[in-house]
């Protein structure tokens, strides 16, 4: 077989930044993506034929046309694993904004792949083939980030179209509209070919809704963060925990909904100016993809806000354990919930966040520090010791009636009792045993505060474990 490298076994590889499009014959497009392990990751197919007429130019078009006919895209998101497969070969910047090229070949049996040009081969040679080619590649991404918000959206178990019906605010009555009218355009889109002018009348005056619907979405998520900032009992706070867990998540796919279809007119769009004034796709192209991005922006501010109070709330709810036993591991696992909810939405967006869910703090653990830090070396300690040991028996045992201590799901009452009464009979005696010792003694005149109640604490039981 002829070494020499042939039209059949060169590929292009064209990056955008956000993914990866390779192109040549499908043989060779599938051998490239086994070689490197990008079969591993979702692909998706690049139809040329909507940029077709924009790929080549002047004397070359007969032959892009041919091309077109014997090749074939695929397009992968550049991750850090598609990014690596492709770095050795140095893909080279091009005229159009935020675009590298490089043109690859694999010569006879010869195993690697050979950089061979870094100019665009003939099926992109035209002026405004790369514009174009990036225009598709991105409607592939926004597609791709469709596709996953749908999964997002059955994953969660929510039917999205049941809550917002049952809904009477008009703001998400109309966006239940606009979402037939967008799928409706997207449908025929993928059946002609492209999208009309017709297609596009209706579809283009449906951002002012969606955008709407976003920002109502967006304050009832600050709205339930400001509820939780101001409530200050503890019962309180876990009813309002426990009714964030259904709204937020309702709020979330609502908002989920919206980044969807704005995603969706956004295809349309790009689609609509590739018709109408190709000249302007590449402006158009970046400009879409910043608002895109200030969308993300806006959402990752938001749902951080409330991660963040998310965050306040179980601190409290931990602090207060050791006199609310049930309340405050409520707390916790509703946080927790309402956390993995915004942790799984900011992942489906590429949104990414530090945050982490809690471990609930044990009634025990908060006992046992409670007690040592009565002890501490000061007069204030030994009175404080007398009013923890009899406020922590009465109120601990009220709450710990019906308690599981052991995780069981089941009631333990007998050992629940036991422990606080272990706990407040320490407690008490330790504090009984140190505020004697103080009356029994007289102060020497020189005496200081601290030496009489370190001698008073050296005689103190130690506490049960907690």
């Amino acid at each position: 077989m002829d070494e020499d490298l042939t039209v059949n076994n060169e590929i292009q590889l064209v990056s955008d930044g956000d993914g990866l499009a390779v192109i040549g014959n499908p043989t060779d497009v599938e051998r490239f993506f086994l070689d490197k392990g990008l079969d591993r990751i979702p692909s998706k197919d690049l139809d040329l034929r909507r940029v077709g007429p924009l790929l080549g130019a002047g004397g070359a078009a007969a032959q892009v046309g041919s091309e077109i006919a014997a090749n074939s895209g695929r397009w992968v998101k550049l991750t850090a694993e598609s990014a690596r497969a492709v770095r050795q070969y140095g893909l080279m910047a091009t005229k159009t904004p935020g675009v590298s090229h490089a043109m690859i070949g694999k010569p006879g049996e010869v195993k690697q792949w050979l950089q061979v040009a870094q100019a665009p081969g003939a099926l992109l040679s035209g002026p405004m083939a790369l514009a174009a080619l990036s225009t598709t590649m991105q409607q592939r991404a926004m597609q791709q980030q469709m596709d996953e918000i749908v999964a997002y959206l059955q994953e969660i178990n929510e039917k999205v179209d049941d809550v917002l019906r049952g809904q009477k605010d008009a703001v998400l009555a109309d966006m239940i509209g606009v979402d037939l009218v967008v799928e409706e355009a997207l449908t025929v889109r993928d059946q002609v070919g492209r999208v009309s002018e017709v297609t596009w009348s209706k579809v283009q005056a449906t951002s002012m809704t969606i955008a709407r619907t976003q920002a109502y979405a967006l304050r009832q998520l600050e709205a339930t963060a400001e509820k939780l900032e101001k409530k200050a009992d503890l019962g309180e706070i876990a009813k309002a925990t426990k009714e964030a867990e259904q709204k937020v998540r309702q709020w979330l796919a609502v908002l989920a909904r919206c980044f969807r279809l704005q995603d969706g007119v956004s295809v349309l769009e790009l689609d609509r100016v590739l018709d109408a004034s190709a000249e302007e796709l590449d402006r158009h192209r970046l400009g879409l993809n910043t608002a895109r991005q200030n969308r993300l922006d806006l959402i990752a501010r938001s749902s951080a806000c409330l991660l963040t109070q998310m965050d306040k709330t179980v601190r409290r709810a931990n602090s207060k354990v050791l006199f609310h036993p049930i309340n405050s591991p409520a707390v916790v696992r509703s946080v927790n919930q309402v956390t993995i909810d915004l942790l799984n939405f900011r992942g489906r967006l590429g949104i990414e966040s530090g945050h982490q869910t809690w471990e609930t703090r044990r009634w025990g653990q908060a006992a046992t520090e409670m007690r040592e830090q009565v002890f501490a070396t000061t007069a204030e300690g030994v009175a404080a010791v007398h009013r923890f040991g009899t406020e922590t028996f009465h109120q601990a045992v009220e709450s710990l009636r019906a308690f599981d201590t052991d995780g069981d799901g089941v009631p333990d009452e007998p050992r629940a009792l036991t422990a606080v009464q272990d706990a407040g009979s320490a407690i008490k005696g330790a504090a009984a045993g140190a505020v004697g010792s103080l009356r029994r003694r007289k102060p020497d005149a020189g005496a200081q505060p601290n030496e009489l109640v370190s001698e008073a604490t050296d005689k103190r039981t130690e506490p049960p474990d907690g």
